[in-house]
């Protein structure tokens, strides 16, 4: 498996007021300590902007960035997403990175709410995926789309929209998938094709369908343990990892597990990454983080 890590598992997150922010030479180096050797970048400004100097931090601590992700408004009709894309694929592609992980973003500054989406709107976001994917060509990047709780794209009928009416691949959260109401085993089953890239989730259930019903917001519900280390929520990760495998998946594993520091059983983010990673380490049979030949 090429397994990574993610900032956001050390409570580093792009939503305004998320909670304390940990500086980026903490979160390398316990990354580095757990046996990370690679890593999605993290919101704008945590890691420098420089393709050449993020290239050189990493590399201080071991490890190497591999993709980002990415919100962008791609449902407006009076709004151009592809500048801003097509700067973020060039700084990518300087960096050395493989993968840009888009989502839909509302263009609000949380993922506790969002407004519904006109017909038209879907065909901007259409649109939009077909020219992101013909300017990817020039760049040698792999787009994928992330269906995200509080985005555009969130529940089962919105998935199956982009699926059904845009070539994009998907970037497979386990996580964001269940709390917006798709199975994501099942979403391997029948489209294993259209999955690109993976971030690895695990779900308290309950919790879960406390956001589904409106009950707690998405901010609210993190903060009381939504996710769980690897193996100890409700989330198949074991079968969604061997219906990949199966399927011929050959990409990346991102290790994710949100947290806002501050809340619930945060003492220490490393406990839960640590957890995670040897959960996956067991489904590997191999040391995390390391990458195959």
């Amino acid at each position: 498996m090429k397994t990574a890590g993610a900032p956001i598992s050390w409570g580093v997150c792009e939503i305004p007021g998320w909670g304390p922010q940990l500086d980026r030479e903490r979160v390398l180096a316990e990354m580095r300590e757990l046996g990370l050797t690679a890593t999605e970048l993290g919101p704008a400004g945590f890691l420098p902007p420089s393709p050449s100097r993020c290239r050189a931090m990493l590399a201080e601590y071991g490890l190497r960035a591999i993709g980002g992700f990415v919100p962008v408004v791609l449902h407006d009709p009076h709004h151009d997403p592809l500048p801003e894309v097509r700067a973020a694929m060039g700084a990518f592609r300087d960096g050395g990175l493989e993968v840009i992980v888009l989502a839909a973003s509302t263009g609000g500054e949380s993922y506790d709410a969002k407004p519904p989406m006109e017909t038209s709107g879907w065909k901007t976001l259409t649109a939009n995926l077909a020219r992101i994917l013909k300017n990817a060509k020039e760049f040698g990047l792999t787009v994928t789309l992330h269906p995200h709780v509080g985005t555009m794209v969130e529940n089962p009928a919105e998935v199956e929209r982009v699926l059904d009416g845009s070539a994009v691949p998907l970037c497979l959260d386990t996580g964001h998938l269940l709390i917006g109401g798709t199975d994501p085993g099942e979403l391997v089953a029948r489209a294993a094709e259209r999955i690109a890239h993976v971030h690895l989730k695990d779900v308290d259930a309950g919790l879960a369908a406390l956001v589904g019903s409106g009950e707690l917001t998405y901010t609210q519900a993190v903060k009381k343990g939504l996710y769980r280390p690897l193996g100890q929520g409700d989330v198949d990760v074991s079968g969604i990892v061997t219906g990949l495998t199966a399927a011929g998946y050959d990409g990346w594993y991102v290790m994710e597990q949100d947290v806002v520091l501050g809340a619930e059983d945060d003492a220490d983010p490393r406990e839960n990454v640590r957890a995670s990673l040897a959960y996956l380490k067991g489904l590997a049979g191999a040391p995390p983080g390391e990458s195959p030949a």
